[in-house]
């Protein structure tokens, strides 16, 4: 749960980041890279190393790589500002029964929801909404994620489906990661 002050602090640098936004469309990629490091290195803080009761409980969850395939870095950035969207969704709700360092999951999601609001100015700017409505993408982001969803929701969002889920959003930030720098 995110107290005042937390919300303070994000009202000051979304005021700031909108004065800025426009300058840092240009440096996106290199930005979203370490939006991604910080925010796998938070994922790595907020829990311990993966609970070994939770390793027959294994899940595939078959993350859609050719979202990221696109060429053009407006496409691959919608792309990923709806890929943060639904990774913050996820990371944003049950956690009763994760045990984390509220801290880092703090942090992770602050990343998250700043980085979002700066892929939405610039994606906004370059009016690529038209080229990513290619819905089939969209769809398959969202039956990746409601797979994620109503897995939690299955275990009744207990500590290893979070532990699994965790891993398997380090797996999916690695993904992007390693589209990003392609571009």
């Amino acid at each position: 749960i995110m107290n005042a002050f937390g919300l303070m602090q994000i009202g000051l640098i979304l005021s700031s980041t909108t004065i800025i936004s426009s300058l840092q469309c240009n440096h996106l990629p290199l930005q979203q890279r370490k939006v991604i490091e910080n925010s796998l290195r938070l994922l790595d803080k907020m829990g311990k190393k993966f609970p070994q009761q939770c390793l027959r409980e294994k899940m595939t969850f078959r993350f859609p790589t050719q979202v990221l395939q696109p060429r053009q870095k407006e496409t691959v950035g919608a792309a990923i500002e709806e890929i943060f969207q639904h990774i913050f969704y996820i990371f944003s709700k049950n956690l009763t029964l994760a045990t984390w360092d509220g801290t880092a999951l703090d942090q992770f999601q602050n990343g998250l929801y700043l980085q979002i609001e700066q892929l939405e100015a610039c994606v906004i700017k370059k009016h690529t909404q038209h080229h990513w409505s290619k819905e089939v993408n969209r769809l398959k982001l969202k039956k990746y994620f409601q797979k994620i969803d109503c897995f939690l929701k299955d275990k009744q969002h207990d500590l290893c489906s979070w532990e699994i889920s965790r891993a398997e959003m380090r797996r999916c930030l690695q993904l992007i990661d390693k589209m990003t720098r392609k571009l």
